[in-house]
């Protein structure tokens, strides 16, 4: 799928949250979204989440 139809279907999705359920609506659908993203991202491997939680809390830098 192209990536640019994908970011349509996304915004697609977020506006129709805006509109239907308000600011907090659309606020929780993109926060739920991210975490989505986050978790199959993790499940893929593609993720290290202790690196992540380490770079949260500040024992770690990325450099």
């Amino acid at each position: 799928m192209n990536r640019t139809i994908l970011g349509i279907g996304i915004g697609a999705f977020l506006a129709f949250m805006a509109f239907a359920f308000g600011f907090w609506g659309f606020v929780g659908a993109a926060v739920f979204m991210a975490v989505g993203a986050l978790i199959g991202r993790a499940a893929d491997g593609k993720l290290d989440l202790r690196s992540v939680a380490d770079a949260v809390t500040g024992r770690r830098s990325s450099s």
